[in-house]
């Protein structure tokens, strides 16, 4: 009696059992379609701006944008030579004050502030200021230095690009020291090894490429940052002072000034920039994966 029971309840809920079956089929099928539509247009609308930018700041391109300065409202030509060199110097000032900051303050993170409450703080404000508006880290530093400089400065506007790339940095700092295996600081412990040595000599040697990657990622961050530059470092059309003081020439301001002209030239000119300004971002970011592509395959 009991088996006759069971044969029946299994033959009863069979059907009931395929629908179950067609209906999460069907569902599964539903969001794959609807992903992969989202996901065609997301792309489409990617390539679009991409093609757009390639065509017309391929045209744009010729050897004096890399060998004039940014022409004068009404005039003909020029290029745009001294905001690509103050766009490499306010992004290498950023990255010489970020690069030692981050890296000490993920190294603390990753290896003496384990689960301290000192830690916990850092890693919340930390998290703050990789979340927070560039266009507010600008003012913040215009309120500090500008004024008490006297003027817009490459000062600031390095300051203003540090703080935005040291959150990238300690971030990955700290994530690629806590994938360092705990035996390889046993072993240089073991050997009578201060902490600061094994740090230094088996820490950060094993995490090299990740940390490297970290600090391009953050380059790649801060190289298209407009928002701060307009309140530290704002521009100009002609070189900046070896001082760095008065307004730098930079790209990304650039770009936002000319787009917005009335002028023929000058909106080629902010085309040819964001072309060169994309493809540098680019190969930054290809050569920080290929770095840690690397270091996971070793």
């Amino acid at each position: 009696m009991m088996s006759e029971i069971s044969h029946d309840d299994r033959q009863a809920s069979a059907p009931a059992w395929g629908r179950v079956r067609r209906s999460r089929r069907l569902a599964d099928r539903t969001l794959k379609i609807v992903c992969t539509v989202f996901t065609a247009l997301g792309a489409s609308v990617l390539g679009w701006i991409l093609l757009m930018l390639l065509y017309e700041g391929g045209t744009a391109l010729s050897l004096d944008v890399f060998t004039h300065v940014t022409p004068g409202p009404g005039t003909e030509g020029g290029g745009i030579a001294n905001a690509i060199v103050g766009s490499l110097i306010l992004t290498m000032l950023g990255i010489v004050v970020a690069t030692p900051i981050g890296v000490l303050a993920g190294t603390y993170l990753a290896e003496y502030g384990k689960g301290s409450k000192l830690a916990e703080v850092i890693r919340f404000v930390n998290d703050v200021l990789l979340a927070a508006p560039s266009i507010l880290i600008g003012l913040f530093v215009y309120t500090f230095m500008v004024p008490p400089l006297g003027g817009y400065s490459g000062w600031a506007g390095g300051v203003a690009l540090a703080i935005i790339a040291i959150p990238v940095i300690v971030r990955t700092t700290e994530d690629m020291l806590r994938l360092v295996p705990g035996s390889l600081r046993e072993a240089g412990a073991a050997l009578g090894a201060p902490m600061s040595t094994v740090i230094v000599h088996v820490s950060w040697r094993a995490a090299r490429a990740g940390m490297v990657t970290g600090i391009l990622l953050a380059t790649a961050r801060i190289a298209g940052e407009t928002a701060p530059l307009l309140f530290t470092a704002l521009n100009n059309n002609f070189w900046f002072k070896p001082n760095l003081m008065g307004g730098v020439s930079n790209l990304p301001v650039m770009i936002y000034q000319f787009a917005l002209a009335p002028y023929e030239n000058w909106r080629s000119l902010a085309w040819a920039g964001a072309l060169i300004i994309t493809l540098s971002i680019l190969a930054l970011s290809v050569v920080a994966r290929l770095l840690l592509k690397k270091d996971h395959a070793r």
